[in-house]
């Protein structure tokens, strides 16, 4: 089933029950290009992956559900302020965030990674970027990577969105940038990014920094919705629809270990 998706007071609302609706879900997403879990078309249509896994879930919960789209460092606060019910936005599940909010059960996993220029030269290790300038998306669990293994190896230059990290690196004001790998390697993909620069390796997994998986935010005292969704999640992976998904936008499972 295809969710129906429309623009409608400043969200994009979700038809996606298949009876009655109860009470409206509401799905804080970041508003910037994330391709591609998340983007928006010619039309200002909310696509990709990690919208159709959405409208499938809110189906299998028979609820409503809607989109509101805000700025990455303002999903946490918005969350704990009810603006939305449940952040979908590729965020990490880690420790620290636990402390001021609730996540789902993981929906898909990716290892962080660096891109550079073409210069042939590989590794992540802390020898290999030292004197270099590394790229990051401010309030991401690579900035708090950076912190622990790069901080006085590396310089760390930060940006609101990684798209402006890319347009940095490819005229060589940034000499790598560091993300989660699905992205950059879609970056590396596009025709933009074929011309100047390749990938330069996954970094060593540090669960304790990089988390476990990525899953949805609640507010902590939501217990109701929170076993919605993971039983949402879980019947969604069981039935298929999952891989017919993921299918569309991967030649792997994203799902993970």
């Amino acid at each position: 089933m295809k969710a129906a998706i429309r623009i409608a007071a400043g969200a994009v609302a979700l038809a996606c029950a298949t009876t009655a609706a109860n009470a409206e879900v509401r799905f804080g997403v970041m508003n910037e290009a994330y391709p591609p879990f998340f983007t928006k078309d010619a039309s200002g249509t909310w696509i990709g992956w990690e919208i159709e896994l959405m409208g499938a879930v809110c189906a299998e919960m028979k609820e409503t559900c809607s989109i509101v789209d805000m700025s990455w460092d303002g999903l946490i606060p918005a969350l704990q302020s009810k603006k939305f019910d449940v952040i979908w936005s590729s965020m990490s599940i880690t420790d620290e965030r636990k402390k001021s909010i609730a996540f789902t059960d993981k929906y898909y996993n990716t290892p962080s990674k660096l891109i550079g220029g073409q210069d042939g030269k590989t590794g992540t290790a802390p020898e290999d970027v030292s004197g270099k300038t590394i790229g990051i998306q401010v309030s991401t669990i690579q900035t708090e990577y950076y912190k622990k293994h790069y901080a006085g190896v590396a310089s760390e230059k930060t940006y609101a969105t990684l798209d402006e990290a890319f347009q940095d690196l490819a005229v060589g004001r940034v000499d790598y940038v560091f993300g989660d790998s699905i992205p950059l390697m879609t970056f590396l993909q596009s025709d933009f990014g074929k011309g100047c620069c390749e990938d330069k390796g996954n970094v060593k997994d540090d669960p304790a920094v990089l988390g476990q998986g990525i899953g949805g935010g609640l507010r902590k005292e939501d217990t109701e919705l929170l076993g919605k969704l993971n039983a949402a999640i879980a019947a969604v992976r069981a039935s298929g629809k999952y891989a017919e998904i993921s299918k569309k936008y991967f030649d792997f499972d994203p799902y993970g270990e």
